[in-house]
């Protein structure tokens, strides 16, 4: 335990480094940021959702700025083709043969924009690229880069041109951070950094070797008996909650699939290793739960019809769940 708060410590330099380079862009969004650095320090795609204008975009091609590695910005919209994110064939008539021509995907982080505003053909052409970490064009499989990272952004779906995504793909994204607008005196900081200040650049300052290290050593991080318990049971909660006293049976059609128990269990063990402990704490999942599970719960129309959110239903979660 000891050489791996070690370890810990002398590894925080470099996510001091990342976060100081961040907020020469960004203000405020700790959680954001947070969230980011738990997608990237995991593996784990991450689906972000705010209204326009909330620094979405830069926050994540601020993250990419800092990692030495390639990045591809790809704008969704509703004219977009599967053969625009993963490549294509294209026949060369002189030579009488077909040449493969990779798409945006083959690039370590991706930035899907506004990805809710592509059509469910488009969304289908990512569900291989984000689980199998490949993708197929004609009759050939082709690997994607390691690392390989999604990090989308999308708009609330009540906005117009919108499209909801698919389940199958929701759940492949890691986390689903929700951002609201900055209080007065973070606008006014971006207001002096905006219109008063000079642009400053971002510094690259960890390779994806590191990030491998990181994440090495993130999965070291200690995580007892009885909290994994306690994360198998907030899952299974959202699907028999009447095993737990719980009287929100009617406002779940869905509860969090088996991914939601990994990859509450790794987004946890990435909070420990941001708070630098080299154990996880009841606190950790706590902390991480509602970006896990509030896009794998999915709400009945009775729910949607008394307001009921999904957030509303894992406050309901930890009151009910016994914590170890």
């Amino acid at each position: 335990m000891d050489e791996i708060k070690e370890k810990i410590a002398a590894h925080h330099l470099l996510i001091s480094r990342v976060r100081k380079e961040i907020g020469k862009v960004l203000v405020g969004q700790q959680k954001l940021v947070d969230g980011l650095l738990t997608g990237l320090l995991s593996g784990g795609h991450v689906l972000i959702e705010g209204v326009p204008g909330l620094a979405k975009t830069s926050a994540v091609m601020a993250l990419a700025s800092t990692v030495q590695a390639d990045f591809k910005r790809i704008q969704f919209t509703p004219d977009l083709l599967p053969a625009d994110l993963v490549g294509t064939e294209i026949y060369r008539p002189k030579m009488g043969d077909f040449i493969t021509r990779k798409g945006p995907l083959f690039n370590n982080i991706i930035l899907a924009d506004e990805i809710n505003r592509a059509p469910s053909k488009v969304q289908s052409a990512l569900l291989e690229a984000m689980q199998e970490k490949q993708v197929t064009i004609g009759d050939e499989t082709y690997p994607l880069p390691d690392p390989f990272l999604v990090l989308a952004t999308q708009n609330p779906i009540e906005q117009e041109g919108t499209y909801t995504l698919p389940e199958a793909q929701v759940d492949r994204f890691m986390l689903k951070i929700l951002i609201d607008y900055p209080d007065r005196s973070q606008e006014l900081e971006i207001l002096k950094k905006t219109g008063f200040a000079a642009k400053e650049s971002i510094e690259p300052v960890v390779t994806p070797e590191e990030l491998k290290e990181m994440g090495a050593l993130i999965r070291e991080i200690y995580v007892d008996d009885k909290l994994k318990e306690y994360i198998v049971d907030l899952v299974f909660a959202t699907r028999n909650p009447e095993k737990y006293g719980m009287d929100i049976g009617a406002h779940v059609a869905f509860g969090a699939s088996p991914r939601a128990t990994i990859f509450l269990a790794q987004a946890a063990r990435v909070s420990a290793f941001l708070q630098r402990r080299a154990y996880v704490t009841p606190q950790d999942i706590k902390t991480m739960a509602p970006d896990v599970l509030r896009h794998r719960i999915i709400l009945s129309f009775e729910a949607e019809a008394e307001e009921v959110t999904s957030d509303d239903i894992i406050q309901i979660l930890f009151d009910s769940v016994a914590v170890p």
